[in-house]
């Protein structure tokens, strides 16, 4: 998921030069919306009250958040884009302590440094808060809220359902904000293509694939995971994008993937141990 959505920093930011922010939205979560509908259309009609309330709530805060990001970059560079938005490593565990109540260890706490560390050294070289910048951090609390959200309130299966839900919803935000001077529809068959793509699998196939993975994994060790976002869109800036490879990305990209790698495999390593224990008990 994060990959995917990694891969569409470069793209997007080429797209915003002949395509309006939320023109740009509006078509990709219609066209993400609109093909799962299609494909799954009885998903939605299985939905508890409650859980459609819960997507309801959850794709309005993703299309807003989507919004003020995407406006952000267009403001502001790719590289310190990036680094802001994945703030919300920080935000999520603020917020999940917060609304939840959860706690969080000192190795969580310390995989959240290294990751944040990771991704300044990944991207930043020098950064003035100006708008771009501003809008930018407020997407990062949104993005949180919503990770906090989905891990409350998504189980696995409901994840379509949920998912499809919130695609609607964003489409409908994006499509009622830009309504007022039309929309603007991309201009060549590349566009299409990448407007297409980003809908179907950064867009609708990643969005499921979080809902359902949230409904196994606690907030703050799904953000830490999704720290790896910015590290796939320098990967994908330097494959794909012509962008040189250098020592700081490098190794911002090994802290990153560091602290996932602590949330992620010391926990189960010492619950093996735990139980290897207990057997020779």
């Amino acid at each position: 998921m994060t990959a995917c959505w990694g891969s569409t920093f470069f793209l997007i930011k080429d797209l915003l030069d002949r395509v309006p922010t939320l023109d740009f939205l509006a078509v990709r979560f219609a066209i993400a919306g609109v093909v799962m509908v299609l494909v799954a259309p009885r998903a939605v009609q299985r939905l508890s009250p409650e859980s459609r309330r819960h997507a309801l709530v959850l794709g309005g805060v993703y299309g807003l958040a989507q919004i003020l990001q995407t406006s952000g970059l267009a403001h502001t560079a790719a590289s310190v884009s990036g680094f802001i938005t994945g703030m919300y490593v920080v935000l999520t565990p603020v917020l999940a302590a917060l609304l939840l109540r959860t706690r969080t260890t000192r190795t969580t706490w310390a995989a959240v440094a290294l990751a944040t560390a990771g991704l300044g050294v990944l991207t930043l070289d020098g950064v003035a808060v100006g708008f771009g910048e501003a809008i930018t951090l407020v997407s990062a609390v949104l993005y949180a809220l919503h990770i906090v959200g989905l891990g409350a309130w998504s189980n696995a299966r409901e994840a379509l359902g949920m998912s499809i839900v919130q695609l609607l919803v964003i489409a409908v935000v994006c499509l009622v904000a830009t309504a007022p001077d039309g929309i603007v529809l991309p201009p060549t068959p590349a566009d299409w293509l990448s407007v297409v793509y980003m809908a179907l699998f950064a867009g609708a196939l990643a969005l499921i694939g979080q809902t359902w993975a949230q409904a196994h994994l606690p907030p703050t060790r799904s953000a830490i995971i999704m720290s790896m976002e910015p590290v796939f869109a320098a990967f994908f800036a330097v494959l794909l994008g012509g962008e040189a490879l250098t020592a700081r990305m490098a190794l911002g990209g090994l802290m990153v993937l560091a602290a996932m790698l602590v949330v992620e495999a010391l926990p189960r390593r010492r619950k093996v141990e735990a139980e290897v224990q207990h057997l020779a008990v």
